[in-house]
């Protein structure tokens, strides 16, 4: 990206917004089992988003994913759907009761339990709900290797049948 090559700087400094852009941790609950992912109703959005927040200076991202699922879902992360690495990266620009910025979010998807409540952080939250994922769009994930440590991506082959 431009904006990584442009700056030595990508933490926010200033509260709400300065420098934009800047990166955040988004932290991705998702129940494999039940096709399921859970989303938090944010307060200063007004939408449905996943837990998360902005990136500490000097810290690693894994670390504000951890981080947050702690402050915001009050659990430990276990990181094995995917693997620990992001699942992708977004570059939005925020929208709601704040002034308007740009996040570079990467977005850590976690394991999560449907049947499982979550607390969320009333400052943050104001409610939250789980959603089907559409199996027409969504293919299963199934594992090709019993090497437990392949928690990445490559290590899931997509099963578009069965459900």
């Amino acid at each position: 990206m431009e904006w990584l090559e442009s700056t030595d700087d990508v933490f926010r400094r200033i509260k709400p917004a300065t420098p934009s852009p800047h990166l955040v941790s988004y932290v991705v609950l998702i129940d494999p089992h039940a096709r399921a992912i859970f989303l938090g109703l944010h307060r200063l959005a007004g939408l449905h988003l996943p837990m998360g927040g902005h990136i500490e200076p000097g810290e690693h991202p894994l670390t504000a994913a951890h981080r947050e699922a702690s402050e915001e879902l009050g659990i430990t992360p276990t990181f094995d759907v995917v693997g620990e690495h992001p699942l992708f990266l977004t570059r939005t620009t925020t929208v709601g009761h704040m002034e308007r910025h740009v996040d570079v979010s990467l977005w850590f998807v976690v394991r999560g339990d449907r049947t499982r409540q979550y607390r969320l952080a009333p400052e943050e939250f104001d409610g939250s709900r789980w959603w089907d994922l559409d199996p027409a769009t969504c293919p299963r994930p199934t594992r090709t290797s019993r090497d437990s440590s392949a928690n990445s991506a490559a290590s899931f082959e997509w099963d578009q049948t069965g459900w």
